[in-house]
């Protein structure tokens, strides 16, 4: 009788070892960053005229994950571990297509064929006068009407031993937004398996013209939608930085940082001194690496999380804006309503108005050349 009701409690046990060991076997996988990288896609619904969007899901071995779609080359997503491990999305967006049809502040999108404003949208290119879409009042803006964040690319996946990725192709043709010269150009986005989201940008001409390309995530490390960003701290290797005139048109002059609210050559929050300027920040700052090599230009820390993330870049420049047009009329992911400096942007870029600035580093493309930069984004946690 006692053998009876022993046997199913021997199984019983036998079962809750057995289960135990599978499940610390999963716990050990994960801590120890073996979870399976990988890439996996998607659609994302169709655009007003029918062409297909498709959204790519990339997952690093640590449990980052972006997500892109081929409408605007847009990071739609990246989640992040916190000091406790637990990840969330640090940057605003939306979670259908139709919010980034809509009229958006270029949530995630890569920007071109000229990011940053042209003042008055014209230029002059060997002795020939070149007129551009005016989309910011009477100047020029991240490419104009229909720039690179409004057209669907083409994507291939790109997968490495340490990294996960989408290759984007574009062919902006000769006359868009009134530039000179087809340019077929290349974003590739890549998550490695030491936490960086790199972006790569490529592109080739058969006729002089001005390009620019940056990527312009609205950051938040605290999450997307949990509220303002004047608590991080904020870095940037930058001892001068272009001021600007009422619509925000660099003048020319590079000025020092020093002894100025501009001057962030040591960390500090945000909010600080963000009153004492004009709207907020949303200014280039003219980063001390001139070489074209890769250097740190910024580093990020948001304390309540423990997140930090730190920027490098090939670029000579960075544009740091603060949110300032963010003004709670629009209504992100998970129904998250973004107010004025909910969000933050580094745009690793050449100076505005370069075109019209011959005393900026020149921005201009000429058959036979390639343009290419690079700039990583590096994440991890601090548990103080």
């Amino acid at each position: 009788m006692i053998i009876k009701y022993i046997r199913p409690v021997i199984l019983i046990l036998a079962l809750v070892v057995v289960f135990s060991f599978c499940a610390k076997k999963e716990s050990d996988k994960i801590e120890k960053g073996k979870i399976e990288m990988g890439i996996k896609k998607q659609s994302f619904g169709k655009t007003p005229d029918g062409i297909d969007v498709d959204l790519y899901t990339l997952t690093n071995a640590n449990g980052l994950k972006a997500r892109l779609i081929t409408y605007g080359a847009i990071l739609v997503s990246l989640e992040v571990p916190d000091k406790n491990g637990t990840p969330g999305d640090i940057v605003l967006g939306y979670d259908d297509l139709d919010g980034y049809i809509k009229e958006n502040p270029y949530f995630g999108a890569i920007v071109g064929r000229y990011g940053n404003r042209i003042a008055k949208g014209k230029f002059k290119l060997d002795g020939v006068e070149y007129r551009l879409a005016t989309n910011n009042d009477e100047n020029h803006l991240h490419g104009g009407i229909k720039g690179f964040d409004k057209v669907v690319w083409q994507a291939e996946t790109v997968q490495k031993k340490e990294a996960a990725g989408v290759k984007f192709t574009y062919l902006s043709k000769d006359g868009e937004e009134g530039y000179p010269g087809n340019l077929p150009c290349t974003v590739i986005y890549e998550l490695t398996n030491a936490d960086e989201l790199k972006v790569r940008y490529e592109a080739t001409t058969d006729k002089a013209t001005p390009i620019n390309l940056t990527h312009h995530s609205y950051f938040n490390l605290a999450g997307q939608g949990t509220g303002d960003i004047l608590s991080h701290q904020v870095l940037l290797a930058a001892d001068y930085y272009t001021p600007v005139d009422e619509a925000l048109i660099p003048t020319g002059e590079l000025r020092p940082v020093k002894d100025s609210p501009m001057d962030f050559t040591s960390a500090k929050a945000i909010g600080k001194e963000v009153d004492l300027v004009k709207g907020g920040y949303d200014h280039n700052f003219v980063l001390n690496n001139q070489n074209g090599t890769l250097a740190l230009a910024a580093k990020v820390v948001e304390f309540s999380s423990g997140r930090i993330m730190e920027i490098y870049t090939t670029e000579p420049g960075i544009q740091f804006y603060t949110g300032n047009f963010l003004d709670g009329t629009i209504t992100g992911k998970a129904g998250k309503v973004y107010k004025k400096h909910y969000g933050f942007c580094l745009e690793t870029q050449h100076y505005p108005d370069s075109p019209n600035k011959p005393n900026f580093p020149s921005v201009i493309l000429r058959p036979g050349e390639k343009y290419t930069h690079l700039t990583v984004h590096k994440f991890y946690a601090s548990q103080e």
